[in-house]
């Protein structure tokens, strides 16, 4: 079996993707690959290469073409304008609307607060349940229900999930001209720390740090997405910023003047070139396996980096259209050149793999949540 329209220059075979069985051979263009997503673009093809072998029957294509035609669909952005997700959504609304039987438009409507949980209650309890609604969410609204210490009103279990467009590496900066060097700074030295709201991994990661491992953050929330957090830093407002993601992409320039100094990485396994650079994990001052546990949970939203779900009740046959779409949109060359000069990588999980682990975090012993929820309380 062989993806032709993919270009003939590398034979490799599909090796390493979960839940997928590609019984053949890929042929794939490699000189049309960004360097830094060839990996991730490989584990796409082989995901598109297994909904090539479960498309649905034509009947239900057509009534999915059927439905779609002439429709809207909204994508609300649980975030505000101009950060990582922000992108990462724009960019599919411009790119999926394609992929979708009936080519329906897409639109994008932000929709910040709360960490994402507004909009994640919105998706949950109010958007139409016929696949015209999607949403963009900080994947700690789909931890929140198990660790927050304020109500939610959605349930993650139930939201069915379009994938994933990304997984990502949390950090902790501090402008260079702060009077903190290292992590180790952090345990004797007060940090200000700006934050978004609960639910939110500028918010929640270095609360678990205070509660888990002891540092000094002083966490000053309210700002609304990665833009304000970084205008803040700008100015000096704040010492740092910890739970962030999106240094490369939203402000690379710090990067090159060496305006930040990365403290810690946020991470169970961490990034190759941080770990290259010497950058610390959090995970390694964990004074004992409970501890490291519940840091593990807290952690694996990053895998689930960039979520996209629909709510329950969209019927079988649209979800499977969405979810292929997802992924088809994602291997397109133009949403790919965009958020390449975004310095975004595309790291992509099906949405029945994010399904999966949603499932299995709410299955996780009593004892590991109820640690993990007591340390991201602002005082446990």
């Amino acid at each position: 079996m062989q993806l032709m329209d993919l270009g003939t220059s590398v034979k490799t075979n599909c090796v390493g993707y979960s839940k997928v069985d590609c019984a053949g051979t890929i042929v794939v263009k490699r000189a049309a690959l960004p360097g830094s997503i060839s990996l991730s673009w490989l584990k796409l093809i082989c995901a598109l290469v297994a909904i090539q072998v479960s498309t649905t029957s034509s009947y239900a294509q057509d009534a999915v073409a059927q439905f779609y035609r002439g429709k809207t669909i909204t994508m609300l952005i649980g975030s505000g304008a101009g950060g990582g997700y922000d992108a990462y959504a724009r960019a599919l609304t411009r790119h999926m609307g394609k992929y979708i039987p009936g080519n329906p438009t897409m639109v994008p409507q932000n929709m910040p607060g709360a960490g994402s949980n507004n909009a994640a209650a919105y998706i949950y309890s109010v958007a139409a349940k016929n696949g015209t609604a999607m949403a963009a969410l900080y994947p700690g609204s789909i931890l929140a229900p198990l660790v927050s210490s304020t109500p939610i009103q959605h349930d993650p279990r139930k939201f069915i999930y379009v994938g994933s467009a990304n997984s990502e590496v949390y950090s902790c900066i501090v402008h260079t001209d702060s009077p903190i060097k290292t992590y180790a700074d952090a345990f004797t030295q007060e940090v200000i720390i700006g934050a978004s709201a609960e639910g939110g991994s500028t918010r929640d990661l270095p609360t678990l740090d205070n509660n888990l491992l002891g540092t000094r953050f002083r966490i000053i929330s309210g700002y609304e997405g990665t833009r304000a957090l970084t205008l803040a830093l700008d100015r000096k407002e704040i010492d740092g910023i910890c739970g962030f993601s999106s240094l490369r992409s939203v402000a690379p320039q710090w990067i090159t003047n060496q305006t930040v100094r990365y403290l810690a990485q946020e991470s169970v396994q961490g990034s190759p070139d941080l770990n290259k650079a010497g950058v610390p994990r959090t995970i390694e001052f964990a004074k004992s396996e409970e501890v490291r546990q519940a840091m593990d949970l807290v952690y694996g939203q990053g895998v689930i980096g960039r979520p996209f779900v629909v709510p329950d009740g969209v019927p079988g046959e649209r979800v499977e259209a969405l979810r292929s779409a997802f992924l088809w949109a994602l291997a397109d060359k133009a949403l790919v050149t965009e958020l390449t000069k975004l310095n975004l990588d595309i790291e992509p999980i099906s949405g029945a793999d994010v399904q999966s682990m949603v499932a299995r975090w709410f299955t996780m012993p009593a004892q590991t949540i109820e640690r993990a929820k007591k340390a991201l309380m602002s005082s446990p």
